[in-house]
Parts: C-alpha cells; sequence; structure tokens
C-alpha cells in the first residue's frame, strides 16, 4: 500500500515498445497513479513536454531511431520541461556503465534495470518522493535564482536533516560559489576536508583557486580529486581547463582523453579534445574527436557547432578544401543560429584565402558585411574576431577594425580575449596600431562603466540611470556595465519607490551578466534588493 498518494500526479511513460508502455502504466495504476500519458519515441514526448508539466516521467534509454532517453532527459532540463519537483526515472537493460557515466550532467532521478516489479517501482518513486519534498523549497529558490534564500534553507535544513547532510552541504557549496560568497564556500569545503576526502568538496576548492588564478594550486586540488574518485568527471573537465591555463595542452588533452575512455558519449567533451588536439597541431586526433562529437551529438541538444568548424579547420588545413566547404554548410543547415552562418562564412572566406581565390573571399566578406548593415546579425566574440579575420585579409579594414572594437568595448577585462584581438591585427601587420585601438576602447569601456555609478554617488539618480542605459545600449554584453546598471537601477527605484518595468529591465540585465561572468557576489545581491522592491 502506497504511504504517498501519487492519485493527483501527472505521469508520462516513455517506450518504443507498446507491451511495454502498457507494462509500465499498469505499474503505475498499482502505485495509485490515475492520470497517465504515454509516448513512443523521443519526438512525441518532447511534444507532450511542451504540452504539460508532468510529476512523474518513467523514460527507456533506448527510444530506437532519434533522441535516447539521456538525450531527451538533457533537452527537458535545459529547456525547463521539467521542474525540480519532478521525477524522472531511467529504466534500461543494458548493465555497462557507460551511459550511466554519460549522465553525469543532467541525471535522472533515479535507474532502474529491467525486469522490474511495481513493488520496486513504488518503493522507488516513494524514497524519491520523500527527497523532493525535503528540498523542494530549496530547489524552488535555485530555479529563481535566489541564491541567498536558498543558501539560508539549506542551513535551516542542516540544523537537523542529518539523513541529507552531506547533499545539502555539497548543494550549498555550490550555491554559495554561484553566489560570489568565495570565502564561505572555502570555508565550507575545508571543513569537510578536514572529516574525510570528498570529491566535490576538492574539486570546490579547485575552482575557488582556478577562479583566483591560482592555477597551481587549482591543478593539485583536482588531481587529487580524479585519483581518489576516478569516476567523478567534472574533476577532470576542470583539471583540463587548468591544465591549459598552465600552458600544458599535451597533458590537458591527455585528461580529456582519460574522461571519454569514462564516458564516450559527451559532445561538449569530444569537442573540447578536437579543439586541444587542433591547438597541438595534431590533425589525425582532431579529426577523429571532432567527428565523433558530430556523431554522438546528432540527436542532442548539447551537439556544438564548434565541432563542425573544428572539422571544416582540420579539412582545410589536411588539403581537404572541398570537404571542409561541405562541412561548413552543414553546420549552417544544422544550426539555426546567425552566429553559426557568420562564423561559417567567415570560415568559408579564409579557405578561399588559403587558395589564392581572392574574388571568391571577396565575395564572402562583402556579404557578411552587408549582414551586418543590414542589422540583422548581432555576432558574439567568436564571429566577430573570425569576420574580422576575413575582412583583414580582403582589404576591408574599417569594418574589421569597428567588429574588433566593439570586442574590446564588451570585454575589456578579458585578458585572453583581448590577448585574441591584438592576434587578428599582428596578423594583418598591425600591431602597434591594433595595440593602441585596444588600449583606447578598453579606457573607453571603463568610463561608459564608471559614468552613472558617479553621477548616482552624487546624488543624481535621474541621470545616472539615463547614463547607464546608455552604456547598456552600447555595450549589451559587457558584465561589468550591466551589473552597474543594476545597481544605479536599484538605487533610483529605493528612492523613487517601485516600477515594475524598471524593476524587470533591471532582472535582465542581471541574467544576461551572470550569463557573462557567473558566480559574481553582486548578482544575488542585487536580485535580492531587486526582490524586496517589488515586494514593497
Amino acid at each position: 500500500m502506497a504511504t504517498i498518494n501519487f492519485a493527483s500526479h501527472h505521469c508520462l511513460v516513455i517506450d518504443d515498445f507498446q507491451g511495454m508502455r502498457y507494462l509500465m502504466r499498469d505499474m503505475l495504476r498499482e502505485c495509485g497513479a490515475v492520470h497517465i500519458e504515454m509516448a513512443s519515441n523521443g519526438k512525441e514526448a518532447l511534444q507532450r513536454l511542451q504540452e504539460r508539466r508532468y510529476d512523474i516521467v518513467l523514460c527507456d534509454y533506448n527510444l530506437g531511431q532519434g533522441k535516447n532517453g539521456q538525450q531527451l532527459l538533457e533537452e527537458a532540463k535545459l529547456r525547463q520541461l521539467i521542474g525540480p519537483a519532478s521525477t524522472w526515472i531511467m529504466i534500461t537493460a543494458e548493465k555497462s556503465s557507460d551511459w550511466i557515466m554519460g549522465a553525469v550532467e543532467y541525471q535522472p532521478d533515479s535507474y532502474l534495470l529491467k525486469p522490474i516489479t511495481a513493488d520496486l517501482l513504488l518503493s522507488r518513486l516513494e524514497k524519491i518522493a520523500v527527497r523532493k519534498q525535503a528540498f523542494a523549497e530549496i530547489a524552488q529558490a535555485m530555479s529563481n535564482k535566489q541564491y541567498t534564500r536558498a543558501i539560508a534553507l539549506c542551513d535551516e535544513r542542516l540544523a537537523y536533516d542529518q539523513v541529507n547532510a552531506a547533499e545539502l552541504q555539497r548543494l550549498k557549496g555550490a550555491l554559495l560559489l554561484d553566489a560570489g560568497e568565495v570565502e564561505a564556500a572555502q570555508k565550507l569545503y575545508e571543513a569537510v576536508l578536514t572529516k574525510r576526502e570528498i570529491a566535490w568538496a576538492r574539486t570546490g576548492l579547485g575552482r575557488i583557486c582556478y577562479q583566483q588564478g591560482e592555477y597551481e594550486a587549482a591543478r593539485d586540488h583536482f588531481q587529487i580529486s580524479r585519483e581518489q574518485a576516478p569516476g567523478y568527471l567534472e574533476a577532470y573537465d576542470w583539471l583540463a581547463r587548468t591544465l591549459q591555463k598552465l600552458g600544458e595542452a599535451e597533458q590537458a588533452e591527455a585528461t580529456l582523453s582519460a574522461a571519454l575512455k569514462l564516458s564516450p558519449n559527451s559532445p561538449l567533451r569530444q569537442k573540447s579534445l578536437g579543439e586541444l588536439a587542433l591547438q597541438r597541431g595534431d590533425l589525425d586526433a582532431a579529426d577523429a574527436a571532432f567527428r565523433k562529437s558530430i556523431a554522438v551529438g546528432e540527436h542532442s541538444i548539447l551537439k556544438s557547432a564548434d565541432a563542425y568548424l573544428g572539422l571544416a579547420r582540420v579539412c582545410g588545413k589536411s588539403g581537404r578544401s572541398d570537404e571542409a566547404l561541405k562541412v561548413l554548410k552543414t553546420a549552417q543547415h544544422q544550426f539555426d543560429d546567425a552566429n553559426v552562418t557568420l562564423r561559417a562564412k567567415s570560415a568559408e572566406g579564409m579557405i578561399y584565402t588559403q587558395e589564392k581565390q581572392l574574388s571568391k573571399a571577396g565575395a564572402v566578406a562583402d556579404e557578411l558585411k552587408q549582414l551586418l548593415l543590414e542589422g540583422g546579425a548581432k555576432p558574439d566574440s567568436a564571429a566577430s574576431l573570425e569576420m574580422a579575420e576575413l575582412m583583414l585579409a580582403t582589404g576591408q579594414r574599417d569594418q574589421a577594425v569597428t567588429l574588433l572594437k566593439d570586442v574590446v568595448r564588451n570585454n575589456h577585462e578579458d585578458n585572453a580575449l583581448l590577448g585574441k584581438v591584438q592576434a587578428v591585427f599582428d596578423g594583418a601587420n598591425m600591431k602597434a596600431e591594433g595595440s593602441n585601438l585596444v588600449e583606447a576602447c578598453r579606457r573607453e569601456a571603463v568610463e561608459l562603466m564608471n559614468s552613472g555609478v558617479l553621477l548616482a554617488r552624487d546624488g543624481k539618480l535621474t541621470e545616472a540611470l539615463a547614463a547607464m542605459r546608455g552604456a547598456k545600449e552600447k555595450l549589451p554584453v559587457n558584465a561589468r556595465v550591466l551589473f552597474n546598471f543594476a545597481f544605479v537601477a536599484v538605487m533610483y527605484l529605493q528612492q523613487r519607490g517601485a516600477d515594475e518595468a524598471l524593476i524587470e529591465e533591471s532582472r535582465e540585465a542581471l541574467r544576461e551578466a551572470n550569463r557573462v561572468s557567473p558566480g559574481e557576489k553582486r548578482f544575488s545581491q542585487l536580485m535580492e534588493a531587486l526582490n524586496k522592491l517589488e515586494q514593497r
């Protein structure tokens, strides 16, 4: 007899075999469920998930052609088709660990190996329901990006919930990092590690060292985490990033290769491996990794345009220009994204340049210039760098300089990216001029960033808000400008009273700032301030 009433729960059963769908439906009925729907493949399941929020999803891992169960779960989470209160159970006949390891970033709530019984299903559902109830308020606060509230809720529950203490500590540590509370996170991780070695705590310390630029210390933490918990893939990813910062590309590549032996079906990790191999000039290894990324990502929301663009670069460097152009056309077809189109076109133009087909390269550059002039294309930093390189190679200097100046203004504190900008100038024999332009644009961004804040401190809040709104329009992806806009807006709202439109504009600026520069302390502080203003 069920101890939890599932009669009000909406359930979805996903399996490509009709008999199994009916069997799972009947088991859910034995558990007390009444509202049960079914889907026979990933496409049908996505349609249902878009139409209704389900409380329980039973999903087979192998769904025939198209998406498998793991890819379906990833998409459901990334598109927020299921919430923190939803239960997702993956069902499989596979006994191999590969597919479980591949679920490290987007884990289901539980796995069940076939054959299963109604009693086993009920037991698992009840255990998950109890855990979900324990974390319900925290999960909701996290979904709303109310990090301060979520941290406080973790502390409240830690005072009496010993059963979930370890998970609450892990969650609190992650929240502290998201909120920019680095010192508090460090104390928590160190306290955990005084009692016993735990991979997530050791990795947390490594992330703090990485964030502070202490890459050798970060490397040591990640290596310990990997040695203590060989299956903890997050440590491999952070170790690879750290080794790249230390200039140890070959070791970084070896680290990713080791992770991929444990979990070979990650399109993003395969793509990263390809990029590392390409940087080292190992074209064969890069070719294999990019092709693997494309293959395993075919039906995944995590498939990467960078894998296609990387493969095209490999083909171009290997003298296979025709294949490179075909890959670039495929990339544009696969991704309905303006930046992918701009980058693919830029790569196409550079291939023509390398082959001395300057008229074709110039035609592509003209096409890109027209897309920019029409205003429909808003290039990101990667697209801007690649377009600028082509335009400089085809004599369109003014347009290239405009693109590079925008990159600097929007990323004036990102030294690695500024180095890439300088490298583009260097490649066009504009080293000194480029250096002067980079410095001038950096100073301009600082002035725009500070203008409104200085006015606000002088009490000129209306002028300050106008100045920061203007800066935000000029530098739409500059995290410092976005944070400063929200800061000035909060000061204005505290003095003048709540304004729903300005509150939402500020929230949108903060969300974009958090996307560009996650883990900033000001994000959670300013979000909290806006929430309080709204509640007045």
